[in-house]
């Protein structure tokens, strides 16, 4: 063992002293495992094995760097290692930029050149665009953007264009088996590859070229890989190809914190570690370093109920620590106020403001939020596309001043294809310049049947209650079909944030129709501006973000909002297609939140939850009751916040 083992827990030591074989470490939440991994490569590399014979991968560029740093710190303070200096070190990498380096070493093997191009999202949705076009196909019925999605999907699955088109039957699989098979010509044609094919081409190549892999088997013969319960297919298949020779593999992850299923990340990699590699030693990092020992308990207690997963425990040594506040609002307005007024007083107590979060399960609940910390004048940063920016919200809102408004040509070409009717640009710029006759009769009652659509919605919004204008256009529209049909995990998001804007319009209801929608156009516009300011104005701020998007963070304090059955754990998880592991995943998704607490956690909660513009009486999240009452304190709003009269 290295001389730095007086620095880490008997578990860390323990990990670091295996040197060959397969290694699967189970990592809880704030158990230093990035410690771990990289005094395991200092004693690699102490040991006697060449550092540049040593690979670590992570997720993300933030991750890759900071581990990137602490090796090479870790390298130069040792005399035994300086002399192999930090040039020829260890290589930490992202799967990506794992990718590419292959990709460049052998452009030749996979057809570009090693100066390929790597398109952006942007530039890979606008690719797909113009493969869309060169197939005679209208960009604005077939969605680029939706096609894009389902060709990374199946990337993520190793699956090429070419076997995708074997098994392709349907209407809408054949359209985008020939859209995938142009698009894949287009960037070979541009020299290019997409993000995706950083590592599925990567595997492929890997896979089906041994003289290429033999060379990477030399080359790296000690793998570790970071968040293994992350990984996709490809990502799993890329590191068991290179590790499948020595098997030196150390894999770090935590199954009670796999959260991205619905984005690909298969569980079942983690789970299935020793039945891939037999005969691998696990060890478990159940000391926590972050939070007391009564967060630690009521994460414990929540995430035990899960059967898939890997047994453990987490413990600390810290401090017992405050008791977990539950605050049961009226509402969601009173409970924004009551998470603005709390943060308020934490700031006063000297509390710095960055280190206050506001978790909350979906992206709509930000809205009454940020009207709670706007209303008190909190400082604040929603982390994410802010609610009135949301393309779905200003599709709504377009719609309304479309039909009050037939002379406002931007709102009309915003909105003429959504959802898609087959309008193309050339239709919108005939009817534009007065040529409508000149369409073809199907495409002249297409628009006719836009043109009063729009006359409804004119004539509805001069004597409907304001959130009943939003929700008659929502339906009427067939945003709300499309969204439904669709039924993704983003389709399912947007139309959540369509129906927060019907529950956001219901208090304009106390005005006269016209006056009402009026007052919302013009709020809706200045509050896109005013939450602009208020982001340069506070540059640190209370931290508001969704759960998923806290993942690797950490905060002295935390809220966990909405906690209600429906909300979190979400209704979807109900859905007929909903397997156990979907539903462990709400539960897994909970612990990470509150995981992110150093000090304190405040979980809140409505009884009356306004839903797609009517109120609804809300039951209590299972995930409270799970919780050791012991651990729980009941919390009273503070004078501050004051009374909530209901006017019906």
């Amino acid at each position: 063992m290295s001389s730095s083992k007086n620095d880490l827990n008997p578990q860390q030591q323990e990990a670091v002293a295996q040197t060959t074989g397969p290694l699967l470490i189970i990592a809880g939440a704030g158990a230093g495992k990035t410690k771990t991994i990289t005094h395991r490569i200092l004693h690699l590399v102490e040991s006697g094995v060449t550092p540049s014979s040593i690979l670590a991968i992570t997720f993300t560029n933030k991750a890759a760097a900071e581990m990137g740093q602490r090796v090479s710190a870790l390298l130069s303070t040792r005399r035994s290692v300086a002399d192999f200096g930090l040039k020829d070190g260890p290589l930490v990498a992202t799967f990506h930029s794992l990718g590419v380096k292959i990709l460049r070493e052998n452009a030749s093997h996979v057809g570009r050149t090693a100066r390929f191009s790597i398109l952006d999202e942007q530039e890979t949705v606008s690719l797909v665009r113009n493969a869309i076009k060169s197939l005679d196909l209208d960009p604005k019925q077939f969605d680029p953007a939706r096609l894009r999605w389902a060709i990374s999907r199946h990337k993520g699955n190793v699956v090429s264009a070419d076997e995708y088109a074997e098994t392709a039957e349907g209407y809408f699989p054949k359209i985008l088996s020939s859209v995938w098979r142009k698009y894949e010509t287009l960037l070979k044609e541009e020299n290019a590859f997409d993000f995706d094919d950083l590592v599925t081409r990567t595997t492929i190549l890997l896979r089906e070229n041994q003289d290429v892999l033999k060379k990477y088997h030399d080359t790296w013969k000690y793998i570790h890989i970071d968040e293994y319960q992350d990984t996709n297919t490809a990502q799993y298949e890329l590191s068991h190809l290179l590790a499948k020779k020595e098997k030196n593999v150390c894999v770090v992850g935590d199954s009670d914190q796999n959260i991205y299923g619905w984005r690909g990340a298969n569980l079942r990699n983690i789970l299935n570690f020793e039945h891939d590699y037999p005969g691998a030693k696990v060890v478990l990092l159940e000391e926590n370093y972050r939070s007391t020992q009564n967060i630690l308990q009521a994460a414990n207690d929540i995430i035990k109920k899960n059967k898939i997963r890997k047994e453990k425990n987490l413990f600390t040594k810290n401090v017992e620590g405050e008791k977990i506040s539950v605050f049961e609002a009226y509402d969601e307005a009173d409970e924004a106020r009551f998470i603005a007024s709390k943060s308020a007083e934490l700031i006063e107590r000297g509390v710095p403001s960055n280190e206050i979060a506001v978790l909350y399960r979906a992206n709509y609940q930000s809205r009454a939020l940020e009207e709670g910390f706007l209303s008190l004048n909190v400082p604040h940063r929603v982390l994410g596309v802010k609610f009135f920016e949301r393309k779905e919200v200003k599709d709504v809102l377009a719609y309304i001043r479309a039909g009050r408004n037939p002379a406002g040509l931007s709102d009309i070409k915003r909105v003429i294809n959504v959802p898609p009717r087959g309008v193309g640009d050339a239709t919108i710029a005939k009817i534009f310049s007065g040529k409508e006759d000149s369409l073809p009769p199907k495409m002249r009652e297409r628009i006719s049947i836009f043109w009063a659509l729009l006359e409804k919605i004119k004539n509805s919004s001069e004597t409907m209650k304001t959130s009943e204008l939003v929700r008659f256009v929502i339906k009427e529209t067939g945003l709300e079909k499309f969204f439904k049909e669709e039924g993704g995990e983003e389709d399912l998001e947007r139309l959540e944030n369509m129906m927060e804007l019907a529950s956001l319009a219901t208090k304009y209801d106390i005005f006269e129709p016209d006056e009402g929608v009026e007052k919302l156009l013009s709020d809706a516009a200045l509050a896109s501006d005013q939450d602009s300011m208020d982001q340069k104005k506070n540059k640190d701020g209370v931290r508001l973000m969704t759960a998923h998007a806290s993942k690797g963070l950490e905060f002295d304090y935390v809220f966990i909002v909405g906690l209600e059955q429906g909300l979190f754990p979400h209704a979807r998880v109900n859905l007929p297609t909903t397997t156990e592991e979907d539903s462990e995943e709400e539960r897994r998704l909970f612990y990470v939140a509150i995981t992110r607490a150093r000090k304190k956690v405040f979980l809140t909660f409505a009884t009356v939850r306004t839903i797609f513009g009517s109120r609804q009486v809300e039951t209590p999240s299972e995930f409270i009751y799970d919780i050791d009452p012991t651990l729980l304190e009941q919390t009273e709003r503070s004078e501050s916040v004051g009374k909530v009269i209901y006017l019906d």
